[in-house]
């Protein structure tokens, strides 16, 4: 293909398909149908546009469910209840509508105006966002996050089986069996809460893409903002020590600090293995960030 062709290709993927456009012109009506529709970075897993007139600014979403992973699902209908379940908190956008289109299940919700976190914004409020949302009642028909650190263990093993010659370095540094134990925690968990994931707006933090929460331990949620491969994959280095250490403290509570600086080493583990599952299937710049986990776990050795 040549760099023009590549273009031309990237033009058309930017572009909503005319059966997502005309589903939600029919249904929202001239905020949509007359609107500028400029697709939004990131869409790692679905696709997003940004849809602005003079009467409204929302964000459509078009989702592409065969696309969830071993450690994160893609479900749309979770999303919708996790939105509905937030509305008024402050931490998600605010939903708009659902549903089935032409083009594949959508979403529409608020835009909210913010930049993606980087280590130069404050740390702590993106924690004590979290811990309000593990505070926050757990919404009906959400899935249960694994319960147990034995669970976290063999999806690891089940994800580098998958890689080959490549995933037997990993292998090689799976963590003694000593943190296997029960997850007891019982939240509202976003399920994927990266960087990328976390909006900035001066003292507020908005999280986005709620297509897989659960019902689940906290360090769950932790470990996936605390990790130096999803800090990467969403742009930025990998947290110091220091930040590490100030973000639990802010998070502020204690036994979930210990529980998941005992699980750390197989959380590493298991995320490096994620990415390398991911960069056997061909996904830029994830054996970079299997290597920046597989780092951090030697250096806690």
């Amino acid at each position: 293909m040549t760099q023009r062709q590549d273009s031309a290709a990237r033009l058309a993927r930017s572009e909503p398909p005319a059966a997502l456009v005309s589903y939600w012109s029919d249904r929202l009506g001239a905020p949509v149908a007359k609107a500028d529709w400029q697709p939004l970075a990131g869409g790692r897993t679905n696709r997003l546009w940004r849809v602005t007139d003079r009467q409204g600014d929302l964000v459509v979403k078009l989702f592409r469910p065969e696309a969830q992973t071993p450690l994160f699902c893609n479900d749309p209908r979770a999303e919708v209840r996790a939105l509905k379940a937030l509305h008024g908190i402050g931490i998600a956008p605010d939903f708009v509508a659902n549903g089935i289109t032409g083009a594949g299940p959508s979403l529409v919700y608020a835009h909210v105006e913010g930049r993606r976190w980087q280590p130069r914004n404050e740390i702590a409020p993106v924690a004590r966002a979290l811990a309000k949302l593990h505070a926050t009642p757990v919404p009906e028909q959400i899935g249960r996050a694994p319960a147990h650190a034995a669970f976290l263990r063999e999806q690891a093993r089940d994800m580098l089986a998958q890689t080959g010659a490549a995933g037997a370095a990993i292998m090689a540094l799976e963590p003694a069996r000593r943190e296997d134990a029960p997850l007891p925690g019982t939240v509202f968990l976003h399920g994927d809460p990266t960087a990328g994931n976390t909006l900035v707006s001066g003292k507020a933090i908005t999280f986005i893409d709620w297509q897989c929460p659960s019902l689940g331990d906290p360090v769950l949620d932790l470990s996936v903002f605390l990790s130096p491969a999803m800090q990467a994959v969403s742009g930025n280095r990998p947290l110091s020590h220091a930040e590490e250490d100030a973000f639990l403290a802010a998070y502020g509570i204690a036994d979930v600090a210990r529980r998941y600086r005992a699980l750390a080493p197989l959380l590493h583990w298991r995320m490096a293995a994620y990415c390398l599952w991911r960069a056997a299937r061909g996904d830029a710049g994830y054996g970079a960030a299997a290597a920046l986990e597989a780092a951090r776990l030697r250096a806690s050795r």
